[in-house]
């Protein structure tokens, strides 16, 4: 395997690591086992779990950033407002586990000195992108950052879990989400 396909899987098996368990709760030798490699070689590739977690922090971002700008250039009137296309562009990235939580995780740390100055970089420059290349007024990228941590929590809590059973919860994941409520069910399922 090249060394770029081994990073990678490394990166991959980390986001869902640190999804999961957090910051804190997430070892290397843990992301080692969920990548099938060797806990001293993420070592060696990374150094320390704190430089890990900032490369999984980054690439999280990277790809939000790019299936965003990738929206924002094909968007197409026809198919609804830019925000509902975005969003849900947004909620298909569940289906890369753990990006979205190891963002939310992130996100939760603004108080650490490491990995608090990237998030909170992160967070404009995704509110950048919104505001400036989708041209959503500061009202509407802040109102769209706030669904889409509402649906980071819901996915974090696994509410799709009771989306069977609780006629409430399914109420209000049908109302996050109205065309991808199901998806958070599947995802808790798994």
């Amino acid at each position: 395997m090249r060394s770029e396909d081994r990073r990678e899987l490394i990166l991959a098996a980390a986001a869902v690591v640190f999804g999961e368990r957090g910051y804190v709760g997430t070892t290397t030798d843990a992301v080692a086992k969920a990548a099938g490699i060797s806990q001293p070689y993420v070592v060696r590739m990374f150094g320390t779990k704190a430089a890990l977690f900032q490369a999984v922090l980054d690439r999280s971002l990277d790809k939000l950033i790019l299936e965003f700008r990738q929206e924002i250039a094909e968007y197409d009137p026809a198919r609804g407002e830019l925000h509902a296309c975005i969003g849900r562009r947004y909620v298909e990235l569940l289906a890369d586990r753990g990006l979205l939580l190891s963002l939310m995780q992130a996100f939760m740390l603004g108080a650490d000195p490491e990995i608090g100055p990237t998030a909170r970089a992160g967070f404009l420059r995704v509110y950048r992108l919104l505001r400036d290349e989708g041209r959503f007024s500061p009202e509407e990228a802040t109102e769209f950052l706030s669904g889409g941590m509402m649906i980071n929590t819901l996915v974090g809590l696994r509410m799709g879990a009771d989306f069977d059973t609780d006629p409430e919860v399914r109420e209000m994941l049908t109302a996050a989400m109205p065309t991808k409520a199901a998806l958070l069910r599947d995802l808790a399922r798994h």
